[in-house]
């Protein structure tokens, strides 16, 4: 079995991250008419917010984008292509994430996710976060770091 690597994104890594997120909500596209473009300004965020990617045989196979603001950190996307799924992936993103935010000093980490995607909800809530509110079918969760 293949070993997984994450580390910070670079330049280079827009476009198959893009890519990557694209393919890991493509499944969801059919029903969830209502998901927002979820891989637009990738290149951007590299530049901006802290993004790692995880390889796998060398290709990105998915990432996660934080982004720190006053006293806590927006987790802004998470995403593993279908073909990694299954791998722990989203899980070290994840862990990556809380400890980056942890070394700024920020109190806690919070997401959005969508109503409909319950394997998301159940990861999440397995990993600690807590839902903090909804509206309509974006509900929203944090996860403190105490």
């Amino acid at each position: 079995m293949a070993e997984v690597h994450i580390r910070r994104a670079t330049p280079e890594d827009a476009a198959p991250l893009t890519a990557a997120i694209d393919g890991a909500y493509a499944p969801f596209r059919a029903t969830l008419t209502d998901l927002p473009e979820i891989s637009e300004g990738v290149a951007a965020d590299i530049a901006e917010n802290l993004v790692w990617v995880a390889t796998l045989d060398g290709a990105v196979r998915g990432g996660l984008i934080l982004i720190p603001t006053g006293d806590h950190a927006l987790l802004a996307n998470v995403a593993v292509a279908a073909e990694a799924a299954g791998r722990g992936i989203g899980r070290a993103l994840i862990a990556e994430a809380e400890a980056a935010a942890r070394s700024l000093g920020l109190a806690e980490i919070r997401l959005h996710t969508h109503a409909r995607m319950a394997g998301n909800l159940e990861l999440y809530q397995r990993l600690g976060w807590r839902e903090t509110g909804r509206d309509g079918d974006s509900v929203r969760m944090a996860k403190p770091l105490s």
